[in-house]
């Protein structure tokens, strides 16, 4: 089906459902830094839960794009399980069977970084004692980066929970943001309509937000996390809605007289919302209070303009799609609705824009590049309009959204069939599939 402009019908509920270097970049892999995740054990009541703590650290640290992983095939025979199993040879090339930092950061290993640890249940708590070490010191007092305990309830959530903790302290010695704690909102008709859901960065913990019975579509979330903003028919056409993500709760919002008002959007400081409405005849782009009050129109073209997204970093420049040249296309704008211009260069059409964190880069989808015609994500540097290619031939792949870290982005691939959601790495690595009941759309990633 092909992509068409938003228009004031049901279609709102589909449409929006020679190549330079981008600036934007991870660490090649080959130049990280390797770490060995050997597997903790757990002693007692804590040790049927390991395989959920295990599994959650090792995928937490290597979805991170920070380090290599090194191969656990290759580790000693022994592990150490605690500071004091560690065992210095009386000869320094003598091997200690796993049990001192050269057996780690020697072949076959060869790592740079070793963690250990174990757990056991205390006082009615799951309890994990963890430790990361630098495996090229010398001595353990200097080679010793973390140690730590965490606290979870005693069961799979609470193992999974300190795991998460503990992975999220590991990335943040070496300045990476853990994606644990933060969010990811979509659309899914699981339930028989189109609703909101969100669920963890990992696809646990799908869980319903809305129960309006209608087309619910296009999420938005505010910075802080609290809110979340979308389009529905609910009251027949197409208007903004704003609910409590922790709650639900429905918070007033005055949509203005118009067949259609939709993607919304929140400015960096969250007391306003950008959208789109077709009150003067023509979709334009507006913004208004959270209560729907003080409103402005910002653009003020004779042609379909939707998806405004203001710059996180500086809150001064929108980029949004218009119709304005033909067919659809990225374009920038300040948030006045000054200095209007063209971030693509016209072939094909574009959408779904999104910004980085540091305002100086977007990601988007397009139909031009590798499988012409059908839509990919691309990235874009806006200074410079160097841009990437991140999809290549499998499916349809929409709506980007980036991490608060800055290193990962969710989107809608139709890859596998159904449309699902999925994550990968800025560098379209680490694909990894988030659902798989039902039809899945318009992914947004919120603190």
């Amino acid at each position: 089906m092909k992509k068409r402009y938003l228009l004031w019908a049901l279609a709102l509920a589909f449409l929006l459902a020679a190549q330079d270097r981008l600036v934007i970049e991870l660490t090649k892999e080959e130049e990280r830094a390797t770490i060995a995740v050997p597997d903790f054990r757990g002693a007692g009541d804590a040790q049927p839960l390991m395989n959920a703590f295990n599994a959650t650290l090792f995928t937490d640290l290597q979805s991170s794009g920070q380090f290599r992983m090194a191969p656990k095939s290759m580790f000693p025979m022994q592990v150490p399980q605690r500071p004091e199993d560690f065992r210095q040879p009386a000869q320094s090339n003598t091997p200690s069977g796993g049990l001192w930092l050269t057996d780690w950061a020697g072949p076959p290993v060869a790592a740079n970084y070793l963690t250990i640890g174990y757990t056991a249940v205390q006082n009615g708590q799951f309890v994990l004692y963890g430790w990361l070490y630098n495996t090229r010191q010398p001595d353990l007092a200097n080679a010793q980066m973390l140690g730590k305990r965490y606290f979870g309830t005693v069961d799979e959530a609470g193992a999974k929970k300190v795991a998460h903790e503990f992975a999220a302290e590991i990335l943040a010695g070496f300045g990476v943001k853990s994606m644990f704690g933060t969010k990811i909102y979509f659309v899914s008709d699981r339930s028989g309509n189109n609703e909101i859901w969100s669920m963890d960065p990992d696809g646990a913990n799908q869980k319903r937000l809305t129960f309006l019975n209608s087309i619910s579509i296009m999420p938005a979330v505010s910075p802080d996390g609290t809110k979340v903003a979308f389009t529905s028919y609910a009251r027949g056409n197409p208007g903004i809605f704003i609910l409590t993500t922790e709650t639900g709760r429905r918070l007033p919002f005055l949509n203005q007289v118009a067949p259609l008002n939709a993607t919304p959007d929140f400015t960096p400081d969250g007391k306003q919302i950008l959208y789109a409405s077709s009150a003067s005849g023509y979709t334009q782009i507006y913004v208004a209070n959270l209560d729907g009050g003080n409103l402005r129109r910002i653009s003020t073209s004779r042609a379909i303009e939707v998806e405004p997204k203001v710059n996180p970093k500086t809150g001064t420049d929108i980029v949004f799609v218009s119709g304005r040249s033909g067919p659809q296309q990225i374009y920038k704008m300040n948030f006045d609705g000054a200095n209007v211009e063209r971030l693509t260069n016209g072939e094909g059409e574009a959408s779904n824009p999104s910004w980085h964190p540091d305002g100086q880069a977007i990601a988007f989808s397009w139909t031009r590049g590798f499988a012409t015609g059908n839509f990919n994500i691309f990235l874009m540097d806006v200074a410079t309009r160097k841009f990437s290619q991140l999809t290549f031939g499998a499916g349809r792949n929409e709506n980007p959204s980036w991490a608060p870290d800055g290193r990962h982005l969710v989107f809608m691939s139709t890859r596998r069939g159904t449309p699902q959601i999925f994550s990968m790495l800025l560098d379209g690595t680490q694909v990894q599939q988030l659902t798989t009941e039902g039809r899945n759309k318009t992914p947004v990633w919120g603190r």
